[in-house]
């Protein structure tokens, strides 16, 4: 099976704590290197490209530090802007409407997997 049918591991479902730290991996972004978080929000796991749709510049304010004080957003912490962690919608700051790269993820079996889409491959290919 390739990687695009079975999704690629990233950590075990237990790594995700609610409104916690993110998990980071890296990705190929359109080809080039780039980094990806994933977190648990509302009990399920999210995961985005971390690029901020303002100007394409990682967001966290420490390693894996993505949601604001409340726990309620993910804050770019170089431009403010923030995002709806439920679909990475730009609800603040400078890029209303614009969106966060989506990056599939599904939890099964005590593990969190994401899936390759055609703009965001793996680094490493079988």
């Amino acid at each position: 099976m390739t990687p695009e049918l079975k999704g690629v591991e990233l950590c075990e479902s237990a790594a995700l704590q609610e409104r916690g730290l993110a998990v980071s991996f890296d990705v190929l972004l359109w080809g080039g290197a780039a980094r990806a978080f994933a977190l648990r929000f509302d009990g399920r796991p999210v995961s985005y490209v971390n690029r901020c749709a303002h100007v394409p510049t990682e967001m966290d304010w420490q390693p894996d530090h993505f949601l604001d004080d409340s726990g309620e957003w993910i804050i770019c912490s170089i431009h403010g802007a923030i995002y709806n962690p439920r679909d990475g919608r730009c609800a603040g700051g400078p890029c209303p409407g614009a969106k966060l790269i989506e990056v599939k993820v599904d939890e099964r079996d005590g593990k969190v997997y994401w899936y390759p889409s055609a703009d965001v491959q793996p680094v490493f290919q079988d």
